[in-house]
């Protein structure tokens, strides 16, 4: 059987980078890590360590194990603190780790809900894109993972499912996304631009079919993408980049990416500045919203925003609390539109 405490030795070693540094990190002596090292390499039958240089650095071995170590020690650590509140020994403490928008708009909602209802509560935040977010929840690290995916209804053959191995999925908001033009195509950059972006107003205002948005039943605007197809893109991280590629692709192009930037608020800036157009989520533009931008529904296109857990039900208490509260706070807003 593998000994934790070695197990926490590697994952050191793999995080810090060299013997030395983990044993600072450990408060050992750097031959006691050196001894642990090579007990797991004797209870594996692996070479786990090589040298490289000065240093060391991990074999294919000993990055698989490591990997596996960090979620075992995770999951060690969270059920500690679990069992710990369970008999009373500390107050209910949760952490949540949620992508930028949904930090701007639903999380400080929740977490002042709790705040008001569960003053005992621990609540603590970490800002992660939806990958890494998952990572730590498997590595124990969070008690909840606030992910998205991307939904196309009329090609798409079923809604998405955030769920993977191991864990569970609450669908908390099915938002549409929106395809983000400038206000004014007074710029001097847009000169390049096609005739149809308009000339005087916003791109867009009044239904006009020659802006490139046609006229909902709601009075929201509907985008035509095809109409941008000469225009620059500005594009956001890996997973909305793809989803991007693949929708203009639907409208029949490739988009020329000039700008590439997670950052929804310098997204916005760019777009006013005539740089370029994009495609945002509702929370994006529900989180800040520049006044130079015009935004338009793409028909079809949702974004499903899903609260992940690990492990078999029931959840503990502090982590059920914070799933209701999250879900009544998605839905209070999900009659929400964003205006053009």
């Amino acid at each position: 059987m593998l000994d934790v405490i070695r197990l926490r030795v590697l994952v050191a070693v793999a995080r810090h980078g060299s013997v030395t540094a983990a044993a600072r990190a450990l408060n050992y002596a750097q031959p006691s890590i050196s001894h642990h090292i090579a007990r797991l390499e004797a209870e594996t039958g692996a070479r786990l360590l090589q040298r490289a240089g000065r240093g060391v650095r991990l074999t294919d071995a000993g990055r698989l194990l490591a990997e596996r170590a960090e979620e075992i020690i995770g999951r060690l650590d969270a059920a500690e603190a679990e069992l710990a509140a369970h008999v009373g020994l500390r107050e209910g403490r949760v952490r949540l780790a949620a992508f930028p928008s949904a930090l701007g708009t639903i999380v400080p909602a929740a977490a002042a809900r709790l705040e008001a209802e569960t003053p005992g509560m621990d609540l603590m935040l970490t800002e992660a894109e939806p990958p890494e977010a998952i990572r730590m929840l498997r590595a124990g690290y969070v008690d909840v993972a606030l992910v998205f995916q991307h939904y196309q209804q009329d090609t798409d053959p079923e809604p998405p499912s955030a769920a993977e191995e191991g864990t569970r999925g609450r669908l908390l908001l099915d938002e549409p996304v929106h395809l983000v033009t400038a206000a004014s195509s007074g710029h001097a950059s847009t000169a390049h631009w096609p005739a149809h972006h308009g000339s005087g107003g916003s791109g867009g205002s009044g239904g006009s079919a020659s802006g490139g948005h046609g006229e909902l039943a709601d009075g929201q605007l509907e985008a035509d993408l095809a109409a941008y197809s000469e225009h620059r893109w500005i594009a956001g991280c890996e997973r909305c980049r793809s989803y991007l590629i693949r929708q203009c692709a639907r409208a029949g192009f490739t988009p020329n990416v000039a700008f590439t930037t997670d950052d929804y608020v310098a997204v916005q800036a760019l777009v006013a500045a005539g740089l370029g157009v994009t495609t945002l989520p509702g929370l994006c533009l529900r989180a800040a919203r520049h006044p130079g931008i015009t935004a338009a529904a793409l028909p079809g296109a949702r974004r499903h925003v899903f609260a992940i857990t690990y492990g078999d039900p029931p959840d503990p208490p502090a982590t059920a609390r914070l799933l209701d509260v999250l879900a009544q706070v998605a839905g209070a807003s999900s009659g929400d539109h964003v205006p053009a």
